[in-house]
């Protein structure tokens, strides 16, 4: 039997066959004995069905439930019609007549009295449509709402940490997709729930049609008395209608489980055990209560002092486990100390400690999130933002020192760059962190603040207000997501000082391995590795990545021997990478808009420049007299407002002589903007000026 039902699903006929059961099953009469096997098979169908929804650890784990559900009903209604022709036709034979299920429901489940069969069915109509399918068809509507609400605060938060390199773009593209699955499947349920409540009318109906109907067939055709029609056609009725709505309050039921579900890593039994016993409090004050309610006169005695016997024993045994678990997490994380010895040792350079180059000092509170014992993510998220920006920027980004410190506050962290503080903030391990993308529909409540990476205004927030956050529009992440991002944000910002000489002599050895000419001519004569150093860091500073190593010693290469200036090699690597730089700008668009220079003011500048190099000193070391530094950044600051809004990257594009220069001016008063020269942009790049800032 389990090959053929194997090979009818692998040819893809499984489905469609058992719809022409079902067909079958509305147009052809029915044996009693088969109309048994039915009915114990919908039974068995609605356990199995409601088992899963308890076994599932998250609602797209069942995600063809609400197809189950339409096919499982279609059924339940087909048999109703299949065992309504049988109670009509056969009714007055006896209680047997429509099979053995519909008479042991009939006899033993109502004890043989439709007076209580009536109430009964009644009950059962409404504790299904009432309580539980108008409920479940409650929750489904609003998750649906909800979820589409909240699909591109989700869609943002898979995009921050694709940039930042947490995941990658299989794994990205996987959570996008359970974004698009999870809309779908509450859209399906928000449909689904009408089935649940139309069955559940449907049932009142068809005992109406069949008792009346019973009792006409049974008067007018079969000459029998009112009372005979009626006991005869009432209990097969009312048997027939409670085996159907059995398993539409199991399928009901299930529904409204699968949709009240919150997803996680256990079970619907382990989540109901760690959480309603999660403290020992509730059980002692609950054995309290049934105490003073045993003791008072009148009461049952015995049960409620029995309960509240149970209740006190769980709160004890949990008390105690408790106890034990805090014993045990002090002893691990108290060192013990080792034994002194006798003399005291001389010190030496070991016990001088080199200055970390990146480090991640984290308050007590904040531990949980680096110790992988206590499920911490931290450091796979800081291992993924390693190699998505050593990938991005062309060379390995040194590792990161996670330590404790005592002296932080319990829930700030502190990024430190050579020893120093580059950035610090607040986080909550417990809580996590709603960021205002810049338009949302509501507030929330928690611990406002600034998001420490681009400075948004956000809100730390309870885990459960997750969802309610991301369908008001905020994009909503955890606490090891929120440094990861942070960390990511200064390590890009200060990767110039990060790569050293070490960095670049590795990135030598690596263009060796396919370069060795190119390399033996540069390296180290007529190129000091001291010199790659400056202009890489340069570069770097400037935000452009030093991938293409070729290119750039291939430009150094043709420019080593004219000039030794790190500025003006600088700017010679810059036209060698100028379509990587224009393509990290302006994406593939042909036409770039870009801000433009009065050519009185850009004559100034150069002349500036100039006075700097007569001086000895650099493009980039010429200064600004305070007054026009002010005019100019003022002009700058309103063109590249109006460039931001009108959705546009803003580019100041200017003579090659004062680009250093103004790069490092727009570096410090406008970090949006960047700063290109003319001979950096490609041939096949057209330019459009969108505004000229003058003095």
């Amino acid at each position: 039997m389990s090959k053929i039902l194997q090979l009818l699903m692998r040819s893809g006929l499984g489905v469609p066959v058992f719809l022409l059961v079902i067909l079958g099953m509305m147009i052809l009469p029915l044996p009693p004995f088969l109309l048994d096997v039915l009915f114990s098979f919908n039974i068995s169908l609605s356990l199995v069905i409601i088992l899963a929804s308890i076994y599932a650890q998250r609602p797209l784990d069942f995600a063809i439930f609400p197809t189950v559900l339409l096919v499982a009903t279609l059924m339940r209604l087909a048999l109703n019609i299949a065992s309504t022709r049988v109670v009509l036709l056969h009714g007055h034979q006896g209680s047997d007549a429509a099979g053995k299920v519909i008479e042991a429901f009939g006899h033993v489940v109502i004890g043989g009295n439709y007076a209580v069969g009536v109430v009964v069915f009644a009950i059962f109509i409404i504790i299904n449509f009432v309580v539980i399918t108008k409920g479940a068809g409650r929750v489904s509507e609003v998750s649906a709402r909800f979820t589409l609400d909240a699909m591109p605060g989700k869609q943002m938060a898979i995009d921050a940490d694709l940039n930042a390199g947490i995941i990658n773009q299989e794994e990205a593209k996987t959570r996008r997709s359970e974004v698009a699955q999870e809309a779908d499947f509450y859209g399906a349920m928000d449909g689904a729930s009408k089935f649940v409540r139309g069955d559940a009318v449907a049932g009142i109906l068809i005992l109406l049609i069949n008792l009346i109907g019973g009792i006409l067939i049974g008067m007018l055709q079969h000459s029998l008395s009112f009372s005979d029609a009626l006991s005869s056609y009432a209990l097969l009725t009312i048997g027939d209608g409670i085996v159907a709505q059995i398993p539409a309050l199991l399928l009901s039921t299930a529904s409204a489980i699968l949709v009240t579900r919150v997803s996680s890593a256990q079970s619907m039994s382990e989540q109901l055990f760690t959480q309603l016993f999660a403290t020992p409090q509730p059980l002692f004050v609950a054995a309290g209560i049934l105490t003073v309610m045993g003791l008072v006169p009148g009461m049952p005695h015995f049960s409620f002092l029995l309960l509240a016997s149970l209740a006190a024993a769980m709160g004890y045994s949990l008390y105690q486990r408790q106890q034990s678990l805090a014993a045990a997490a002090v002893t691990e994380t108290v060192p013990v100390a080792a034994a002194q010895p006798a003399e005291q040792r001389e010190i030496g350079w070991d016990d001088v400690q080199p200055v970390d180059s990146l480090g991640l000092e984290v308050g007590y509170r904040l531990i949980p999130l680096v110790d992988k014992t206590q499920g911490g993510a931290l450091l796979s998220r800081i291992k993924g933002v390693r190699k998505k920006l050593s990938q991005d920027l062309g060379f390995l980004l040194p590792s990161v020192h996670i330590r404790d410190n005592l002296e932080l506050a319990p829930t700030h962290y502190r990024l430190t760059l050579m020893g120093v503080t580059i950035g610090q903030a607040e986080a909550y391990a417990d809580r996590e962190l709603a960021i205002n993308p810049g338009q949302v529909f509501g507030s929330l409540r928690g611990v406002a603040c600034k998001d420490p990476a681009y400075g948004l205004d956000a809100v730390w927030i309870e885990a459960t207000q997750r969802d309610q956050a991301q369908s008001l529009g905020y994009t909503v992440v955890d606490a090891a997501t929120v440094i990861a991002t942070h960390l990511n944000s200064v390590m890009q910002k200060h990767a110039w000082e990060l790569i050293g000489h070490e960095e670049v002599q590795q990135l030598v050895e690596q263009l060796r391995k396919t370069h060795p000419k190119l390399v033996e001519s540069l390296i180290p004569q007529p190129l000091s590795l001291s010199v790659l150093l400056k202009v890489l860091q340069n570069l770097l500073r400037e935000k452009v990545a030093i991938r293409d190593m070729r290119s750039i010693c291939e430009s150094l290469s043709d420019a080593i021997t004219r000039t030794q200036d790190v500025d003006a090699l600088t700017a010679h690597v810059r036209v060698g990478l100028a379509r990587m730089i224009v393509q990290s700008v302006a994406g593939d668009q042909e036409e770039i808009p870009v801000i433009t220079l009065e050519p009185e003011l850009e004559q100034i500048l150069l002349q500036s420049v100039q006075q700097a190099r007569h001086a000895g000193g650099g493009d980039s070391d010429a200064m600004l007299e305070p007054g026009l530094a002010e005019r100019l950044r003022h002009h700058l600051s309103e063109a590249t407002q109006r460039m931001e809004m009108a959705g546009k990257e803003s580019v100041l594009l200017v003579s090659i002589g004062v680009r250093a220069m103004l790069a490092r001016f727009a570096r410090y008063s406008l970090p949006t903007l960047t700063v290109l020269a003319y001979n950096e942009i490609p041939e096949n790049r057209k330019i459009t000026i969108f505004a000229t800032a003058g003095r």
